[in-house]
Order: structure tokens, then C-alpha cells, then sequence
């Protein structure tokens, strides 16, 4: 990746400041975006920025935060844009229209601007973010509402070629004429219709095995705690076969039993930083969470946060003392 001079880096103000730098800087580009940091008193946070004619693509290196643009806000003042997150690390979950994504490197996801959204970044991340023009798009009948806050990218196809188009220009920008970068950001463009043409198509014709995922998705939630939860408990109590129940999910490289595991993690991930919980033992919260053995509980936290539950917990009370 190449090296970059910030337009807007958290090193510019002493470390106690940088938590309410970021934030204000947030709320003033972005036409009162709230921000904030999951409750951190330290961060760190860099952005940059380049243009492709009209399109806009900025690389975000910063600690773990979450975004928010409240229905309110998404009617104050913002150029009619949809935006992209296109993690280099990390992970990044975007909300809208009451779906949600998380993407992982090697993917994508795109949301409305001009909507109200949530972008969660759960751990430190480095970000593409590209802005292309929603107008264009808009005028080619593609429909935005069923099309954002779903996953790209990860099957391959036109949408992996996009996100690489993406990158390289990105990394091509700095040295290309700006005639050069307006052709470019023209190609930026079509690339992001045909994936969402693409992904257009294969949404209307796997309207059931959606409804069948929310399905799955709602029992998971009511009976995370459960032990018992399993793919061949979540047939039996809806009433179908597992083979429909992989095809419900065959969008999802993890498929169900991934599913669930992500869920429980998650689950444990928020138990673990909630300051009431604090005398609670790990092991019991995972407990609590339909994990039966502690030590696959640690492994599968560590695979998916980088680190295990207890140094998970220790960090947060080092940044929260």
C-alpha cells in the first residue's frame, strides 16, 4: 500500500484530546455524523483522501469506533452519495434498511448516505471508503433499497473485480493526471453497477431462501444461550432440511453453524467489555452463551478477535482506568 500524508490525523492533538478531535472532526465533515469510540478514552485515528473525478476515495487507518447518521440527519445537508467500506484489515458491520453486513478484507459493502445508516468497527481497522455519486445509479433503475448493506465480493465475479479496481487506483492516484483519475473514476463507476446489477439479480431470484435466513437468524437469536442449538436443531424446529437450511445460507462462507459461533462470539465480545459483568468470570459468560468447553471457547475467540477473552477483558481495563 503506498505511504500517504494524513488530511486529517488524531497526532495533532496531545492524547488526551484525540477522543473529542475525532468526534467534532466527524460532525463537521460529514454533516453532523455522530461518532464514537465503544467508551475508549484514548484513540488514534488518520484519514486521506483522493478524487477520481467524481468519485472520492479515502483510506481510514483508526482504533475501534462506530458511526451514525439518525433519520434526522440523513435529511441535513449530505451530496446525494452512496459510500463503500472496503476493509484492508479488520472488520467493519454496516447496518441499513434493517440488514447488516460485516465485511472482512476481500470484500465490500456499500450504503445510502442520503438514509440513515450504522457502520460498527469493532476492532482497529484500516479502510478503503470509496464515494460514488447516487444519482447515476439511481437513473438506471438499479434498487438501492433492497441493493445495500449486503456483502460483495467474496464470491469473486465482477464485484471482486470492482474492489480491485478500487485498490489500484487508490495506490495509482497520486501519480496519474487528473484527465487520467476522471477516467478512471468513470470505470470506478461501472464496476459498481454491474456488481450491483449483478447482485440485483441474484436478490430477486433468492427472495425464499432470504426468508428462510431471517427465519434462522430470529431463532438463533432467541436460543443463543442454548447448548443444544444446532443445525439440526434449527431443522427440526422449522420444520425443514438441513440441505435448505445450507442453501439459506450459501451466501455466507461461514454457512449456519458459522453463523451461530459468530453470534455466540459477539455475544461474549459485548459480555465481556459490559462493566456490570465485570466480576463475572469468562468462563461462566461463555457458559451463558451455549458454550460448553472453555478452551474451544478461548481458541474461537482468539481466531476471530485476535487475542483471547482474558487479554480481551485486560485491555479494557486498561483503557477504561
Amino acid at each position: 500500500m503506498p505511504s500517504f500524508t494524513p488530511t486529517m490525523s488524531t497526532d495533532l492533538v496531545s492524547p488526551g484530546e484525540r477522543v473529542s478531535y475525532w468526534s467534532d472532526w466527524i460532525d463537521r465533515m460529514f454533516f453532523g455524523l455522530q461518532s464514537d469510540v465503544y467508551g475508549d478514552t484514548g484513540f488514534d485515528g488518520h484519514m486521506a483522501t483522493e478524487q477520481a473525478g467524481d468519485v472520492v476515495l479515502t483510506r481510514l487507518e483508526a482504533n475501534r469506533h462506530r458511526v451514525l447518521k439518525s433519520d434526522r440527519q440523513a435529511h441535513d445537508g449530505d451530496v446525494g452519495y452512496l459510500k463503500i467500506v472496503a476493509p484492508y484489515r479488520g472488520t467493519a458491520g454496516v447496518e441499513q434498511k434493517g440488514r447488516q453486513a460485516w465485511v472482512s478484507p476481500g470484500e465490500w459493502s456499500i450504503y445510502d448516505t442520503t438514509d440513515s445508516y450504522r457502520v460498527a468497527n469493532p476492532v482497529r481497522v484500516e479502510h478503503l471508503i470509496v464515494m460514488v455519486p447516487k444519482a447515476p445509479l439511481v437513473e438506471r433503475g438499479l434498487p438501492l433499497d433492497r441493493l445495500t448493506a449486503q456483502r460483495l465480493g467474496a464470491g469473486g465475479g465482477i464485484s471482486r473485480l470492482a474492489l480491485q479496481a478500487m485498490r489500484g487506483a487508490w495506490q495509482e492516484l497520486p501519480s496519474i493526471s487528473p484527465s487520467a483519475a476522471r477516467g478512471v473514476g468513470e470505470s470506478i463507476m461501472q464496476l459498481v453497477q454491474l456488481s450491483l446489477l449483478e447482485l440485483a439479480g441474484r436478490d430477486s431470484a433468492r427472495t425464499q431462501r432470504e426468508a428462510l435466513r431471517e427465519r434462522i437468524k430470529q431463532l438463533v437469536a432467541r436460543r443463543l444461550g442454548d447448548p443444544r442449538l444446532s443445525v439440526d436443531a434449527i431443522a427440526l424446529e422449522l420444520n425443514c432440511s438441513r440441505r435448505q437450511l445450507y442453501n439459506a445460507f450459501c451466501d455466507e462462507p461461514d454457512g449456519v453453524a458459522g453463523y451461530v459461533l459468530a453470534q455466540r462470539l459477539e455475544a461474549c465480545r459485548r459480555d465481556i467489555e459490559d462493566r456490570c459483568l465485570v466480576a463475572t468470570s469468562i468462563t461462566e459468560l461463555a457458559m451463558r452463551r451455549g458454550f460448553n468447553h472453555p478452551a474451544h471457547f478461548s481458541r474461537a475467540f482468539k481466531a476471530r478477535f485476535g487475542v483471547t477473552p482474558s487479554e480481551w477483558r485486560a485491555q479494557r481495563r486498561i483503557v477504561t482506568t
